[in-house]
């Protein structure tokens, strides 16, 4: 009879050689929500406009306030892609320059909104009494403050106001439904049995709120991150058009605040049409992500969606009638039946 028999590095250290299944399927389900069509898609086009952002020297064929005098408002040609303003000044390199503002903006609103949310949410979830009520109360203010008014009183106080103030002044003005939400969602698990089970082994409450409702909250704070975003982005814009920015802070809606000024409807099409399309199309991307992290979040969006797949792979159209209907298996024959 043979006994096996181990080496002692096995026998101390087992777990390093046995390969670490779960935790590959942890790290794949905390991104199963960007597996959906919807997010990969927006995944992609919000991509570019990174890499965009990141490589404007070397895409942009001109500085973004260089003039030619001898080509004012010409449309496309090969010398300048996107046509030209007033100024002569090329509207391709003024929209890649332009793209780095607007994604800093959007994202550094989208993290202090997040944060802010954050703590003030899964805070008023979790504690109970007087200082939940005071959190909600102050959720509730925010929620039906004028967010556009107040964003141009405070911009309109400052001569050249930083990226990140106005990203600050967008986050403060979009951090309330958020929290709203988070706060609802924490109220549900603050009596499941894990969390119930971690406040009777004595823990504290800041590492509850890390250990144990974070990471069950991941989904719908990234939902809220996109959402944030996508709401700083058109903020931005909207505060670029209607000339409370600068003009030195260059972005796709002081674009459209030049195209406006100086007669460029509707004639000069070149000037207005790539910069509306580039803002429709990141808010399009920011809002495919959201629908895919929604699609996750929800049990009933990801069922519908599982079998929606699962039927165009079997060619079957997914607005049609037809159910499938499974064939019945037939039963063994008896011994005597064909007696």
């Amino acid at each position: 009879m043979t006994i096996p028999t181990t080496t002692a590095l096995e026998a101390a250290e087992p777990e390093t050689f046995r390969p670490p299944v779960r935790s590959w399927r942890r790290l794949g389900a905390s991104f199963a929500m960007f597996r959906n069509p919807k997010s990969v898609t927006g995944l992609a086009i919000l991509g570019f406009f990174v890499i965009v952002a990141i490589f404007q020297d070397l895409i942009a064929p001109y500085g973004p306030l260089e003039k030619d005098y001898t080509a004012l408002k010409q449309p496309p040609s090969w010398q300048h892609l996107l046509g030209t303003t007033h100024m002569g000044e090329d509207v391709f390199s003024q929209l890649v320059y332009g793209t780095r503002g607007v994604l800093v903006v959007g994202f550094l609103a989208g993290i202090i909104a997040t944060v802010i949310a954050i703590a003030v949410g899964v805070t008023a979830g979790m504690i109970s009494g007087w200082r939940s009520e005071s959190l909600s109360a102050l959720t509730n203010v925010f929620l039906v403050l004028p967010g556009l008014p107040l964003m141009i009183i405070i911009a309109s106080q400052y001569d050249d106001p930083s990226l990140f103030l106005i990203a600050a002044v967008l986050a403060i003005t979009g951090w309330a439904w958020g929290a709203r939400v988070l706060r609802a969602q924490t109220m549900s698990l603050r009596s499941r049995d894990f969390v119930q089970a971690a406040r009777a082994n004595g823990e504290p409450l800041h590492r509850i709120i890390t250990v144990e409702m974070l990471p069950n909250l991941m989904a719908i704070i990234a939902s809220s991150f996109v959402g944030t975003v996508t709401a700083a982005v058109l903020g931005l814009t909207t505060l670029a058009f209607i000339g409370v920015i600068p003009i030195t802070n260059l972005n796709w809606g002081t674009i459209l605040f030049w195209a406006q000024q100086n007669g460029a409807f509707p004639d000069y099409w070149w000037w207005y049409i790539p910069a509306g399309l580039c803002i429709a199309l990141l808010g399009t991307a920011l809002s495919l992500i959201n629908f895919g992290i929604d699609e996750y979040v929800n049990p009933r969006l990801r069922s519908a969606g599982e079998r929606a797949r699962a039927l165009r792979k079997k060619g079957i159209a997914v607005t049609s009638g037809v159910t499938a209907v499974r064939r019945p298996t037939s039963s063994p024959a008896s011994p005597g039946a064909d007696s």
